[in-house]
């Protein structure tokens, strides 16, 4: 159990996989094993990929945007370090410009609705580079892993009852 469980708090660290891949790697190895997928053990493991999700977010926002600027000028990484800030830069005008005073529940929807490309790590590199209001920007973030989390549950354990998995 704590092994399956660590399994997800890792998995849920990996940019574009996240909490999105993990809750489902989760349940998986939780059934393969045939360890116990009672309501409390689900808790648990909801809870370790939310702490894995969320525990590179601080870092991102405090120190993606000053790599990517450091980076910009340097020979090997520069190229993409360029492409990174201004790509960044362009879609957070677009989404200013739309979500206008919304900006936050944007960034809650863009990190809560489990879509490719979305999640905590691009959501929090978005308001770094938008300059936005890190306790704003936390609470928006937290809120879309929650969402995220919730949906990615109710999917896994709504294909694997279809799958035949056993449940307690």
């Amino acid at each position: 159990m704590t092994k399956a469980l660590l399994i997800s708090f890792l998995v849920s660290m990996i940019p574009l996989i996240e909490l999105r891949g993990a809750i489902p790697v989760g349940v998986g190895i939780f059934a393969s094993q045939g360890l116990d997928l009672s309501p409390a053990m689900l808790v648990f493991l909801f809870i370790a990929c939310m702490l894995g999700n969320m525990l590179p977010v601080p870092f991102i926002f405090l120190f993606a945007r000053k790599f990517l600027e450091w980076g910009k000028d340097k020979k090997l990484i520069g190229a993409i370090c360029r492409f990174c800030l201004e790509k960044g830069h362009r879609g957070g005008e677009k989404l200013q410009e739309k979500a206008g005073r919304g900006l936050y529940f944007a960034l809650f929807l863009f990190v809560g609705i489990p879509l490719p490309g979305t999640g905590a790590w691009t959501g929090t590199l978005a308001a770094s580079l938008l300059d936005m209001d890190w306790k704003k920007t936390t609470l928006a973030v937290i809120s879309g892993v929650l969402l995220a989390g919730v949906i990615m549950m109710t999917l896994s354990l709504t294909v694997g009852g279809v799958a035949g998995l056993k449940f307690s």
